[in-house]
Parts: structure tokens; sequence; C-alpha cells
């Protein structure tokens, strides 16, 4: 139920986003960017009575640290749960559950390591091509790695054999396994970015280690994510602030990524980091301390870097002043006990402790 939830505030957030004041740009780019918009309504509509329809109260959708898939006329779908390292495949259907639930399985294990080749908000089948985007991720019954057709199909058969489970949803039956990740699942996706991650550092930069901490946070590495504040992708940029305004201020360009863009590693991850660049050199650069403006930073990149000021001051002008004043220990303090947005304080928390994480790795690998 959830989920559904989800669905209402991204048709929320997209009507309101259409009535916000927006930088100057160019009047056709607003023209593109609207009827995107609008298309974008228009399929979460379509996908949500689809799915409705036949789920009913047991209805998911994509998010931030979820991936569901739905296939085969929407009675068959995949939930990849990122944060308890669990995928669920699921089916419905009333003819043969058995086989449409081995070809669900099956196109799981093979989905690519392409989110342009993944359309969540149809039923659209996945055709496979190239390494497999939870290759590594998942082992099978053998303890191998999936990257060929036969090693997925003769995975999905031992599945079924031995792990295949029903439920009831109303008048139907749900036919389903629950697939358990590797332990380090999170890490197997995180550092195939790597080299994503050390040319966006290097060009902006920012540490490598914010930028680990910051996908870490926004969306556990899932590059299909998609949020209720219309975010996407690894860094979870949405188009029209962050987007926007890397395209004016960093590529000197008009109007904003496409949706289709930020779900692109590559593209999402060199603006995601650009942002970062900008609050760092730009919106919170009167901050002295760099450890504070560290802080300053990660908070405003959930927040807003106005956010930030506004926490020390109703005189945005003034409160760089006033955090110069303070120590970093007590800018910390100030920004996780009393920013306006409890999301705000709970995200430089969260940052904060991932980016020490990876600290520590690089200083063990590098040790």
């Amino acid at each position: 139920m959830g989920r559904i939830f989800w669905l209402l505030c991204t048709l929320l957030f997209l009507s309101a986003c259409s009535s916000s004041p927006k930088p100057s740009g160019n009047e056709d780019d607003d023209l593109v960017n609207g009827k995107d918009i609008r298309g974008f309504e228009h399929m979460i509509s379509a996908l949500s009575h689809n799915v409705n329809e036949i789920w009913g109260r047991e209805a998911l959708f994509a998010g931030k640290y979820d991936y569901v898939k739905y296939t085969d006329q929407y009675k068959s779908r995949a939930h990849i749960d990122f944060s308890s390292g669990h995928i669920m495949v699921e089916t419905v259907s009333g003819i043969d559950p058995r086989a449409h639930l081995r070809r669900a399985i099956v196109e799981t294990l093979l989905t690519p390591d392409d989110p342009a080749e993944v359309d969540l908000y149809s039923d659209r089948e996945i055709m496979p091509g190239g390494e497999p985007f939870l290759y590594g991720q998942v082992v099978d019954n053998q303890r191998q790695p999936i990257r060929a057709s036969w090693r997925a199909e003769r995975y999905a058969d031992y599945l079924l054999n031995t792990a295949m489970k029903k439920r009831t949803l109303g008048i139907r039956t749900i036919f389903f396994v629950d697939i358990p990740m590797v332990a380090n699942h999170e890490d197997r996706r995180g550092y195939k970015y790597a080299s994503l991650i050390r040319e966006a550092s290097r060009k902006y930069g920012v540490s490598e280690s914010l930028i680990y901490a910051v996908i870490k946070t926004e969306s556990s590495f899932n590059p299909y994510a998609v949020s209720h504040a219309n975010a996407y992708g690894l860094m979870q940029v949405i188009p029209a602030t962050a987007g926007r305004d890397v395209y004016v201020r960093v590529k000197g360009k008009s109007g904003q990524p496409t949706r289709e863009d930020l779900f692109n590693p590559a593209y999402n991850i060199d603006v995601g980091t650009a942002y970062l660049h900008l609050l760092q050199t730009v919106y919170l650069s009167d901050i002295q301390d760099p450890q504070s403006r560290r802080y300053a930073v990660i908070s405003a990149y959930n927040g807003g870097a106005g956010g930030v000021l506004n926490t020390f001051s109703s005189d945005r002008k003034a409160a760089p002043g006033m955090i110069n004043q303070l120590s970093p220990e007590a800018v910390y303090q100030v920004l996780t006990e009393q920013h306006p947005k409890a999301e705000a304080r709970r995200y430089l928390y969260k940052v904060n402790q991932a980016e020490k994480g990876f600290k520590r790795t690089f200083a063990s690998r590098s040790g």
C-alpha cells in the first residue's frame, strides 16, 4: 500500500512543479519538459490502473531502494529489495503458473545492466543482453554467479522444485520464490561504478568517498531508483532543480536532463557530482572551515542550500558568518538537531557515517 502512496505523491509533486518558479531558459525547452512531465503522468496513471486491477492491496511500485518490474500483462513481477537483499519473483497467472514463474525468474536473473533497456512503467518484456545487472549479486545453488541463459534456466528449475510457495490474494493464487542476494551485494553494485566515480571526482573536485556515500544513502547503488520527489537514478537527481542548475551554471546550456538521461549511471554520477561541486564552490563557498562546509554541502544536497543557511539565521547573507564562528562539531550538531526538516537531519548523519565507512575501506585497501 505504501507504493500506492508513492504514485499519488509523484503526481502531486509533478503538478506542483509546473507552477513553481524556474530559472530563465529557452521557452522551447520548457515546452518540451512540460510535455515530458505530462507524458510521465500518463505513464504513472496507466501503470497504477493496470497494477491495482490485478494485484489490489499487494500492489508494489519502484522506489529508491526497490526495483519492481511487471511483465506478462502485469501478472508476473520481480521485486528486488536492495535494503534487505532479497528478490521476490511472483506470478498470479491462472494458466500454467509454474511456466510463467519460470520465465519471470529467468528474465530477472538476466536483466541487462542498462536501465535504458528496462521499462519500469509498463509490462514490456525484458530482452537479455550483455552482462546481467545481478551478476555477482546472486549465485545459484552451486554458488556460481549467473551470466548465461542455461545457468539462469537451470537455477530457475531448482528454485521451482525446492523453494516455490504460494499464498492467496482474494480469488487469485500467487506463486512465488524468494531469492537471497549475496551478503556483500551492495559492495558489488557500488564498486562497479568505481571508474565513473573516480572520473567525476577528478573533474569536479569532490572526494570519491563523499560521492560513494551519497549514492549509498540515496539509492543503495540502484541505478533504477525513482522517488516520490521526481528524483532519478543513483544520485537521485531532480531534473527541474539540481539538474537544471547544473545545466545552466556548470554546463552552460539551457534546459534540464531528461528522465532517460538520469537513468544512465555515467550521466547521473556526472550531474550529481557537478551539483555537489556547485554547493561547495558557489552556494556555500563562504563557509571557511572545510569540515563545516562539508557538513553543509551534505545537508544541502538533501534539503537545499537555503535550508542549511536558514537553520543558522533567517538572514541568509548573515548565516555563513554565524557558521564561521562555530566549530565543525557545533555545525554538525546544529544541522542534525535543528534543521527544520527531519529528513535533512537524518540525511547528514547517514551520509557522514557512510563516508567514514568508505574512507576506512579505502585506507585498508591502500595499506
